[in-house]
């Protein structure tokens, strides 16, 4: 296996150090992915891309997902009145290849909105964050930390793709009838065998804080009912909450898009469903294996959709709409495209590849299949009656 022998020993020696000797599988996979040396988000190991990478994203397909989003973007500029400026704060940008998408395409299509466009990243990683900076030198682009944004200040656009999913998520089980915490420990202490990986183990306890039992009725599950059988194992991302409810007292007017996969909560935590949604990618392959491959490979879950917009509800976001990405990007004319491919004057393997790429968007059985979630907040009620292109259901 492809473990990372420092961050291995530094997951171990916090285990040993913390009373009592454990730690919650949340925390875990926060040291997994974003240590800030050794994890998988903050170190070189990260590859995304469509032929090489762990994983590839919407934007790894070309320029027309980055294209479109910038055609909903300008029209959420438009029902703004078309503020003179605009922030477009993307969160999690990647190697900044969709914001290079935008930015271009916002100049070329778009120019008085481009001129009032101020893009900010969020990026929490450093190596990725240099990458972003080489890509989009030629753009006037600020780099911060969400905690650093002035509450009440953004008009414009908060938005993600694939981000949520990288959140660190706690994992429960039903033992019993009773909701019980999966924790992280160490088989055996690494200054016992120095030269050898840490080996690390599961094992139940009680819940490490009363916001796991207190989600169910935030988004509308009775985990005591019988079909829900012993044994039965799922998530809760709590630090996904934490994180909309300072976007949302960051935002003053505008909106913010939220691009994933994930679910309902009827259908995230259908009985059925019982080992829950936890993913590694490790090389375009995936498994549900995250104690191999150590800070080499990528760990997500599933995003609850009902969660998010229950969540904002209560910190003062409006449920603009949810859909499918599939349907997202029909309504903003990815139907065009295709069609328009017939008549384009290009070699035949590259109209192949496009034509590839574009299908991909919007497969069900794939991305199209992302969930697309827009609030809002600060707008009057005439804005708020405008319908977002995206919305709007194809005929």
């Amino acid at each position: 296996m492809d473990s990372h022998l420092p961050l291995c020993q530094a997951i171990a020696h916090r285990i040993i150090t913390n009373s009592p000797k454990r730690i919650t599988f949340a925390e875990y996979m926060d040291m997994v992915l974003y240590h800030p040396e050794y994890g998988y988000y903050a170190s070189d190991a990260v590859k995304i891309g469509f032929r090489d990478g762990d994983f590839f994203t919407s934007a790894s397909l070309g320029s027309d997902f980055g294209e479109l989003l910038t055609k909903q973007f300008y029209q959420m500029w438009e029902i703004l009145d078309q503020p003179i400026s605009f922030n477009l704060v993307e969160m999690g940008a990647g190697q900044g290849i969709l914001a290079s998408h935008i930015l271009n395409y916002a100049k070329q299509e778009y120019p008085d909105f481009f001129a009032a466009v101020k893009y900010i990243i969020v990026e929490k990683s450093q190596s990725l964050k240099q990458e972003q900076q080489q890509r989009l030198q030629d753009f006037a682009v600020d780099w911060c930390n969400l905690e650093e944004i002035t509450p009440n200040s953004i008009t414009g656009c908060f938005f993600s793709n694939e981000l949520v999913d990288a959140f660190p998520v706690h994992q429960f089980i039903l033992d019993g009838g009773e909701l019980r915490e999966i924790y992280v420990t160490v088989e055996q202490k690494p200054e016992e065998e120095n030269s050898a990986l840490p080996i690390f183990i599961e094992i139940m306890a009680e819940p490490s804080t009363p916001q796991l039992g207190e989600y169910f009725k935030l988004v509308g599950i009775d985990l005591s009912q019988n079909t829900y059988e012993n044994g039965y194992r799922s998530e809760i991302n709590l630090a996904a909450l934490k994180w909309l409810g300072i976007v949302a007292d960051c935002l003053q007017r505008g909106y913010v898009l939220t691009i994933d996969y994930g679910y309902p909560a009827h259908r995230y935590y259908h009985p059925r469903r019982d080992q829950g949604t936890l993913q590694c990618y490790y090389q375009h392959r995936h498994h549900d294996h995250p104690y191999i491959n150590i800070g080499r490979q990528d760990i997500t879950a599933h995003v609850d959709f009902t969660a998010l917009s229950s969540w904002g509800e209560r910190c003062g976001l409006k449920k603009v709409g949810w859909t499918q990405q599939g349907l997202f990007l029909m309504a903003l004319g990815i139907g065009e495209r295709l069609a328009a491919l017939s008549f384009q004057q290009q070699p035949i393997s590259q109209l192949l590849q496009r034509r590839e790429g574009l299908h991909q968007l919007i497969n069900p059985g794939g991305l199209g299949n992302f969930g697309v979630l827009v609030q809002s907040r600060g707008l009057t009620a005439q804005e708020a009656s405008k319908p977002l292109l995206g919305l709007v259901v194809p005929e």
